[in-house]
């Protein structure tokens, strides 16, 4: 099969193409032919060997979003047939099988059904985005009715996730951006009210719209010196959710205010062999898949798409912050 392979840490100049052997179907699996895929930051901080304990071996093939067909179905797994139309992620870091190849082999249970009202590049724009964002807002902070919730960066693919299932969980969602163009589309997404993070300080946003109180859940999707921010926005006993803390800083702020911080990474149950897990991120993306049928929730995707052998292009599109939404990968060329 072909596949886009690393031989060594580096820019996004050291993605090669290259002829591998085709998975074998094994036991509660499935063998799914890859349609698309889309960008992550985990994968270029992969990539880059930011990450080398949850590198695969090389030449390693990267890539966790798919959208693919069935094409085998491993003994004991039910529920899915050949030519099914699918999503999940793959967790390729882990060496489970990575989305830069025609072929994939996952374990059935963190596969769902795609969205019928989505084609497979939209799709692929969805599980690894919406899976973190549900594990930070749904399952850790428990947002609900009457929580206020402020989120970072609402239209990169963490941000645009967090926006629509805080809406539809009932809060009230602020959330910031760094232009009119990015606000309206924040709107569009749900928000209630957008900041432009650019015009006004942490603490004149908070003055403004808690009355200098903070907000219930702050869900920090960029991370760096966004923490500390993120940390001053958040309400006596309230709880900040992070999907970044790659950085150094002064936490005492969460004790002399009792915060909790809920620190997701959406991979774990790949990493350590977590079947429960694993099954949770089915669960989560079949659901996903009927709100998305139901017209409660839909990707938000950058107009420029890209190839499979581009993959080093796109890396370097959302790695240099060009991006609005998630950068999709489709075709093989």
């Amino acid at each position: 099969m072909k596949a886009i392979v690393i031989k060594e840490f580096g820019g996004p100049e050291v993605f090669v193409e290259a002829e591998l052997a085709q998975p074998e179907l094994r036991d509660g699996h499935l063998l799914v032919r890859v349609v698309a895929s889309s960008v992550n930051p985990v994968d270029y901080k992969v990539r880059a060997g930011l990450i080398p304990p949850i590198t695969p071996a090389f030449p390693a093939v990267l890539g966790c979003d798919v959208a693919g067909v069935v094409e085998g179905v491993g003994g004991g797994v039910t529920g899915f047939a050949d030519g099914d139309e699918v999503y999940f992620c793959a967790g390729s870091p882990a060496g489970v099988g990575g989305a830069l190849a025609e072929y994939c082999l996952v374990d059935a249970s963190q596969v769902a059904k795609k969205p019928t009202n989505l084609d497979f590049d939209e799709a692929a724009a969805l599980p690894l985005v919406m899976i973190t964002a549900w594990d930070g807002l749904i399952d850790r902070a428990k947002v609900g009715p009457g929580m206020t919730v402020l989120v970072h960066g609402a239209t990169g693919g963490v941000g645009h996730a967090g926006v629509q299932l805080a809406k539809h969980a009932g809060a009230k969602v602020f959330a910031t951006a760094s232009s009119d163009e990015k606000a309206a589309i924040a709107k569009d997404l749900g928000a209630d009210v957008v900041i432009n993070y650019r015009e006004q300080s942490v603490e004149d946003y908070v003055a403004e719209h808690t009355g200098g109180a903070g907000f219930d859940v702050v869900f920090d999707t960029v991370g760096g010196d966004n923490v500390l921010r993120s940390i001053s926005a958040t309400g006596l006993n309230g709880q900040v959710v992070c999907v970044n803390t790659r950085c150094e800083c002064d936490l005492s702020q969460l004790h002399q205010r009792g915060l909790s911080m809920h620190v997701v990474f959406m991979l774990i149950p790949m990493f350590h062999d977590q079947p429960a897990g694993r099954a949770h991120h089915g669960d989560i993306l079949r659901e996903l898949a009927r709100r998305v049928e139901a017209g409660e929730i839909r990707p938000l995707v950058h107009e420029e798409r890209f190839e499979f052998a581009e993959v080093g292009k796109a890396q370097a599109l959302l790695e240099g912050g060009g991006a609005v939404g998630k950068v999709v990968l489709c075709g093989w060329g």
